[in-house]
């Protein structure tokens, strides 16, 4: 998953994916179905992405008793996404039934999906986390705080914002995953992010994947901009 950028497919239905993908002829992208189209659609879309060789970031950020999380993962294991995900405000034993609930999902002799936990939204200011959450320590903290909690209860990563990837690389190693959403290039508008990065930036810090939605999959040629980014991500890299 390492230097991966993934595609978030923020489309309400399998038709509008559709219709993204086949400029693409059939290149193996990394994609992120989330709840808008997840609920929509259900498992069917990702076995038709899986039928089309990509490999999918199902992000449904689970958050609830542990019993139900470990549950709802063991039958998300079955779908054999690359990655999945958590709120890591369900603390430790969420989390760690989490993991036990995909190592039993999965098939034998394959790889469990990774799963990595939400720290706090890339939409949440600090100001933000402070009034409506009631969390007094300043935002790093409480991410680094969350992507500790993961680490213990065996999960492979965190998403958070690249403001605070460089932090849990320091804290947590470089085998720890850093997944980043609000990730623009600086002539795109912010949209509903607060902690956004340039490409650059998230790489200097260290992050292991990029989340990219709305500048690839709104643009008038989506596969052009796809390459731009990954032009912009395999330079950094370099």
């Amino acid at each position: 998953m390492d230097n991966s950028l993934i595609i978030a497919l923020d489309f309400a239905n399998r038709k509008e994916v559709e219709i993204f993908l086949q400029p693409f002829n059939g290149k193996q992208l990394f994609v992120k179905v989330g709840m808008e189209l997840y609920y929509q659609e259900g498992p069917e879309i990702i076995h038709y992405l899986k039928e089309n060789n990509h490999r999918i970031f199902l992000d449904l950020k689970l958050h609830d008793i542990p019993n139900t999380v470990k549950s709802a993962m063991k039958g998300l294991a079955r779908l054999e996404c690359d990655l999945v995900n958590v709120h890591a405000a369900g603390g430790k034993e969420m989390m760690s039934a989490a993991i036990e609930g995909l190592e039993a999902g999965t098939v034998a002799g394959r790889k469990r999906p990774a799963c990595i936990a939400v720290t706090q939204l890339t939409s949440t200011s600090e100001e933000q986390m402070k009034k409506e959450q009631l969390i007094s320590v300043p935002l790093e903290q409480s991410v680094l705080h969350y992507a500790s909690l993961a680490k213990d209860s065996g999960l492979d990563g965190v998403v958070c914002s690249a403001w605070e990837a460089l932090s849990i690389r320091e804290a947590l190693g470089n085998t720890f995953y850093t997944v980043t959403p609000g990730i623009r290039m600086k002539e795109d508008h912010s949209g509903d992010q607060k902690r956004i990065a340039t490409p650059e930036f998230a790489r200097d810090a260290g992050v292991t994947s990029i989340v990219v939605g709305r500048s690839i999959t709104s643009a008038n040629d989506p596969v052009k901009s796809y390459e731009k980014w990954q032009e912009a991500w395999r330079r950094i890299q370099l």
